[in-house]
C-alpha cells in the first residue's frame, strides 16, 4: 500500500490527462532521464500527443511552484509527460535491467489509480493552460 501512495503522489492532472514526469519514470525505471528521452526519440514514432508530451514554460513553473520538492529542479528543456498509454509503451523501448519488475509494477498500479476516486485522500494537481 505505501508503494501505491507514493506512485500515486507522482500522478498530475495536466491538460486533462493523468500523467506521469519523464524524471519520475526514469526514477521508477531505474535509468538516467537522458536515457529515456534516447529511448523515446529512436521510437518516436510509438509515441503520439496522446501517449506523450511536453510541457509548456508556462507548465512547468506552474507545477514547480505547487510542490516544494520542484524547486530545486532545474533543467535546460521543461519535461515530458508520459500518460497511461504512454508509460505502457515505456516498457517496450527502454532497455533496463528492472523493466520486468517495473513495467509490471508501474503500470499496474498506474491503472489501479485511474480507477481510484480519491480514496487515499491524497490531493492531485491539475494544471491548465491560459
Amino acid at each position: 500500500m505505501n508503494e501505491l501512495v507514493q506512485i500515486k503522489n507522482l500522478i498530475y492532472t495536466i491538460r486533462g490527462y493523468r500523467v506521469m514526469l519523464d524524471s519520475d519514470l526514469a526514477m521508477l525505471y531505474g535509468v538516467e532521464t537522458k536515457r529515456l528521452h534516447e529511448s523515446v526519440k529512436r521510437n518516436i514514432d510509438r509515441f503520439p500527443s496522446h501517449y506523450m508530451f511536453q510541457l509548456t514554460k508556462e507548465e512547468w513553473l506552474n507545477l514547480r511552484s505547487q510542490i516544494a520538492t520542484f524547486s530545486n529542479d532545474i533543467r535546460k528543456y521543461t519535461p515530458y509527460v508520459f500518460t497511461e498509454q504512454g508509460v505502457a509503451m515505456l516498457s517496450s523501448v527502454l532497455n533496463s535491467k528492472t523493466d520486468v519488475y517495473n513495467d509490471e509494477f508501474t503500470l499496474t498500479v498506474y491503472l489501479l489509480e485511474l480507477s481510484i476516486s480519491s480514496s487515499l485522500n491524497t490531493p492531485n494537481i491539475f494544471i491548465t493552460s491560459t
